[in-house]
């Protein structure tokens, strides 16, 4: 019997061999502890903003208790559940920005519960989602029952849906990244999925730029009014820095509201409203400072702002349709174009979707229709972007086999394919050769008829 060998020294223990499966936690706890950890860590950190503000305002009468009820009617906003107050009816426009907090925890959380499981294969990604996505769900609506006052009720429903979403998602992601980096996981789609994708993260690129610098030259034209809400507001130190954290939290919504803008329907702000390029229709509105980017009238705007705000929805259907036909070209000319529009499908029920939950009511009045609407969104964008990139698609497409020989070949071979060889005799030195049909045979069959008239019916 052989006595035990000692480890070398500098070596460490923790690399020396590979983890045993068999010694992993099972997926249902880990999914539940991560559910768990996040929970508490997002309510640790919303709670003190909310003893902030209580402090700064103690008129409010809100107890400590209220103060907890509060801090957990803010965590279910941040992942986008609706809240009826009393006296104010339903508020479902909720601040974008807030999601990236359960966002990123829920990306940590899906990450561990992968490491944790010791997975190394794709296919049970599936499962620690769903392990993690379940629990949370649960938690959110348990929160959603538990927080329920005379003054605010979250929507129950909209906790749980959201919850798993939410989880789903961006767990999901979270723990896709922890099996391999985005390169190695990108390479893993087949070629024409990852043209697609390439292309659609492309037009969402630019629309992004584009709504935001929209958004920020808005908000700089009508920086008088903006000084003029803030200072009629007079928050205050503390109330003032609220107020910018606030606002900082609405920006996704107002970028989501600039590209809806661009792309010609525009939004609402109340019912029997409209802000679109071709002019702006507006009621009396909120005394909210970041309100003052929104353009008023028919002639704020100028003609060339107004062209290259409309131009940009075609110039992200370009990019795109280049990407796709950059990722994965194809000697098939006719087809090009379809993946371009493919790109322009994608994207434009990405942006139905934001422009779906960057709005919502503000209240049971006039304010009841916030934002913009998402299934118009969906179709003009589907139209614009897919129509610019199937047409940029096949011109890069078309470039592109032109000058790479291996594709302008596969393209001669596809357009006309080689002729078959010819069967009428050819004549040489006096002598007629005929081609045999059953030449490519081991032998001759033995009940092959004789050639000759005697095969004619």
């Amino acid at each position: 019997m052989t006595a035990p060998t000692r480890p070398e020294a500098g070596a460490r223990p923790d690399r020396a061999a590979p983890p045993v499966r068999g010694a992993a936690r099972p997926l249902v706890v880990s999914g539940a502890l991560a559910a768990s950890a996040v929970t508490a860590i997002g309510l640790v950190i919303l709670t003190p903003l909310v003893v902030v503000g209580w402090i700064a305002a103690p008129h409010s009468g809100l107890g400590l208790v209220g103060v907890v009820r509060t801090a957990t009617c803010l965590w279910l906003a941040a992942n986008h559940v609706e809240i009826t107050l009393s006296g104010a009816g339903r508020i479902g426009m909720l601040p974008l920005g807030l999601v990236l907090i359960p966002g990123a925890l829920l990306w940590r959380a899906g990450r561990w519960v992968v490491r944790s499981g010791q997975m190394t294969r794709l296919r049970d990604l599936g499962y620690a989602s769903l392990a993690l996505a379940v629990p949370y769900a649960a938690l959110c609506g348990a929160l959603a029952l538990a927080s329920r006052s005379r003054l605010a009720a979250p929507s129950l429903p909209d906790a749980v849906i959201a919850g798993f979403l939410l989880a789903l998602c961006a767990g999901g992601l979270g723990g896709a990244r922890a099996l391999a980096p985005w390169r190695e996981l990108f390479q893993l789609m087949p070629p024409r999925t990852r043209s697609v994708v390439l292309g659609t993260a492309g037009s969402l690129a630019v629309l992004t730029a584009g709504g935001a610098l929209l958004a920020a030259g808005s908000l700089a034209a009508h920086l008088g009014e903006y000084r003029a809400m803030d200072a009629a507001l007079a928050p205050g130190l503390v109330g003032g820095a609220l107020l910018v954290l606030v606002q900082l939290a609405y920006v996704p919504n107002a970028v989501g509201w600039a590209i809806c803008y661009s792309l010609g329907p525009g939004f609402a702000f109340g019912t029997s409203t409209v802000v679109a390029p071709t002019g702006a229709a507006l009621g009396p509105l909120p005394l909210f400072p970041m309100l003052a980017a929104l353009p008023t009238g028919t002639g704020g705007i100028p003609a060339w702002v107004s062209a290259c705000v409309l131009a940009l929805p075609y110039l992200a259907g370009v990019v795109g349709g280049i990407l796709v036909a950059r990722a994965a070209p194809t000697p098939a000319a006719e087809i090009a174009p379809l993946w371009g529009f493919a790109c322009g499908v994608v994207t434009g029920c990405v942006i139905g979707v934001l422009a779906t939950f960057s709005g919502g009511p503000l209240g049971s009045g006039r304010l009841a229709a916030v934002g913009p609407s998402g299934w118009q969104a969906a179709v003009v964008a589907v139209l614009e972007i897919g129509v610019s990139a199937a047409v940029a698609t096949g011109v890069a497409n078309w470039l592109r086999v032109r000058r790479d020989p291996e594709l302008a070949a596969a393209r001669a071979l596809r357009v006309a394919p080689p002729a078959r060889p010819a069967m009428t005799p050819a004549t040489g030195d006096g002598h007629q050769i005929y081609l045999d049909p059953w030449a490519g045979q081991e032998e001759a069959p033995e009940d092959r008829p004789p050639l000759g008239p005697a095969m004619l019916p």
